[in-house]
C-alpha cells in the first residue's frame, strides 16, 4: 500500500513535469520567521569587514543601494561615499542588543562604538532581510554612549511577538522593498517599527517599538546632540 502511495505520487509528479510545470519552491512556503542570532552574525561580520577591509569599504559592502544616514541631513550612503578613502585605523564597534521582526524582514541593532580619535558613541543601525536571504542595512545613526555605560557580557537578542495564528499561515515570501525613506518605516509584517525626528538644529530622535503582548510597544529611544561643528562656521540646519 505505501508503495502503490508513493508510485502514485512519484507517476504525478513527472506528469507535472512532463506538462513543463516548474514549481517554486520558494514561491509559497511557510511565512518566514525572525531570528536574532542571522542579525547578529551578520553585524559581526560587518563589524569584522571593518576591521579586515577598512571603515568606508564595509558601509558600501553592506548598505543597500538606497540606505541613508544623517550627514547632518539624511544622504545616500553609497553616494556620500564614493570614491572616499578608508581612514589608516578603523571604527570598532560590536552590538550589545538586537531586536527583529516576527516575519525578520526588519531589524535593530545597537551597541557602542569607538573612533580612532578615542570618542565613543552607540550606532542604531536597521537591517533588511534581502531576496537572498542575507542581511543588509539601510540606515545608520550614531548618538552619544550613555553615561556609566558597562559592557555586557551576552547580546541581547529579542524577537517581537507573532500575530495570533501567524505560524501556521503559508504565504509567498515578500520580496526587499527599495526606495523608502528609510529613516522610518515598518517590517513586512509591521511588528516592528522605525521613526526618527530630525530637528531644525539636526539632532535626532530615534524611536522603535516592537509588538509585545498584542501591542506596540518601544524598545529604544535615543536623542543625539547638535552635530559639532569647526570653529567659526555657521550652526547646522537641517
Amino acid at each position: 500500500m505505501i508503495r502503490a502511495a508513493a508510485s502514485l505520487a512519484i507517476a504525478s509528479l513527472l506528469a507535472g513535469c512532463a506538462a513543463g510545470a516548474r514549481p517554486d519552491p520558494a514561491s509559497r512556503t511557510l511565512a518566514p520567521r525572525g531570528e536574532p542570532s542571522t542579525v547578529i552574525a551578520a553585524e559581526l561580520a560587518f563589524a569584522r569587514a571593518a576591521r579586515e577591509k577598512g571603515t568606508w569599504t564595509a558601509f558600501r559592502e553592506y548598505a543597500t543601494e538606497d540606505a541613508v544616514w544623517p550627514g547632518p541631513a539624511w544622504e545616500n550612503v553609497q553616494a556620500a561615499l564614493k570614491g572616499v578613502a578608508d581612514p589608516a585605523q578603523a571604527i570598532v564597534w560590536g552590538p550589545d542588543m538586537v531586536w527583529v521582526s516576527c516575519d525578520g524582514s526588519f531589524a535593530l541593532s545597537t551597541g557602542p562604538a569607538s573612533y580612532p580619535s578615542g570618542r565613543t558613541s552607540r550606532f542604531a543601525t536597521i537591517w533588511q532581510r534581502q531576496n537572498d536571504g542575507g542581511y543588509r542595512w539601510v540606515v545608520d545613526q550614531g548618538f552619544d554612549l550613555e553615561d556609566g555605560h558597562a559592557p555586557r557580557e551576552m547580546i541581547s537578542g529579542r524577537k517581537a511577538e507573532c500575530p495570533r495564528g501567524m505560524a501556521n499561515r503559508v504565504k509567498r515570501v515578500a520580496r526587499a522593498r527599495r526606495g523608502e525613506a528609510w529613516q522610518a518605516g515598518q517590517s513586512d509584517d509591521g511588528t516592528l517599527a522605525w521613526n526618527t525626528e530630525l530637528a531644525a538644529d539636526c539632532r535626532r530622535t530615534l524611536v522603535v517599538t516592537a509588538r509585545q503582548d498584542g501591542a506596540m510597544t518601544e524598545v529604544f529611544r535615543r536623542t543625539s546632540s547638535v552635530p559639532p561643528v569647526a570653529a567659526g562656521s555657521p550652526p547646522p540646519s537641517c
